[in-house]
């Protein structure tokens, strides 16, 4: 275990390597240790940028590089607890399962196994749903490479997805699917005997069930109903103001503000 970072960040980066170098339990894997790794902690984007050659996306928290067994993270962004678990998921995947398998799965497996539960916040997933922006599987995989906003989405719709697989499973984890992927099943044949069902079923029935459970009602009673109310009390407000503009300025037309007289000389 190796850590490297800027001499800022140096009692920071020290505490991730202490927790980084610990066994760890990830889902459908069981207790691992880290094995051989390098961590390191830069301060912000830039920096980040700069050692990655322009890779990483300006708005990324931090990578994962299985082949070489390294971790990036940024220091002045987000819960670094957090997505160095995010980071650590995406290692301790891919030292078991050799068989490929696509982004919109190991994304949303890292972001699973880190626990990032906000993710699934029903008024997000709820106005995903309404915008009409629910992705295939392919779109998603793409999406997950876009801009901040599409990427973000993106995380939520593939932690759900990841989700679906473990619900769907008769022991409702994801034990089944990653003992058929470390047998060196295919991802669609591992699919197939976790859940019953093909992959392309699978995806259409994650859709369905994504579009029954967050719908318009969820999406209210999750807190848009208030968002609702506060457009309506703003456009009010608004229309009120221009109604009464004719009339504020009839007010102010005419009238003299007499000078106060002076005082007298004593």
């Amino acid at each position: 275990m190796s850590v490297l970072s800027w001499p800022a960040q140096s009692r920071l980066a020290a505490g991730l390597g202490e927790m980084a170098d610990r066994p760890a339990v990830w889902p459908g894997l069981g207790s691992r240790a880290p094995g051989r790794l390098r961590l390191i902690l830069v301060p912000d984007s830039a920096a980040l940028g700069r050692i990655t050659s322009g890779r990483a996306p300006a708005w990324g928290a931090g990578l994962a590089f299985p082949s070489s067994r390294t971790i990036i993270l940024r220091a002045d962004n987000g819960d670094l607890r957090q997505t160095l678990r995010h980071e650590l998921a995406h290692l301790a995947l891919h030292d078991a399962v050799r068989v490929r398998v696509p982004l919109w799965f190991d994304e949303g497996y890292a972001a699973f196994a880190a626990g990032e539960w906000d993710r699934m916040d029903a008024l997000r997933l709820s106005w995903i749903v309404l915008r009409r922006d629910l992705p295939d599987f392919h779109e998603l995989d793409g999406a997950l490479r876009g801009n901040s906003g599409a990427a973000e989405k993106a995380y939520t719709l593939a932690m759900s997805a990841v989700l679906e697989l473990a619900r769907r499973n008769p022991q409702g984890n994801l034990d089944l699917l990653m003992a058929q992927l470390q047998s060196g099943s295919s991802f669609e044949a591992a699919v197939a005997a976790a859940t019953g069902l093909p992959l392309t079923v699978f995806e259409e029935d994650w859709a369905r069930t994504i579009k029954r459970r967050y719908n318009l009602a969820i999406w209210l009673s999750a807190g848009g109903f208030w968002l609702v109310v506060s457009l309506g009390v703003g456009v009010i407000w608004w229309i009120r103001r221009r109604a009464d503009r004719p009339r504020r300025r009839a007010l102010d037309e005419g009238w003299i503000i007499p000078e106060e007289p002076s005082d007298p000389e004593l």
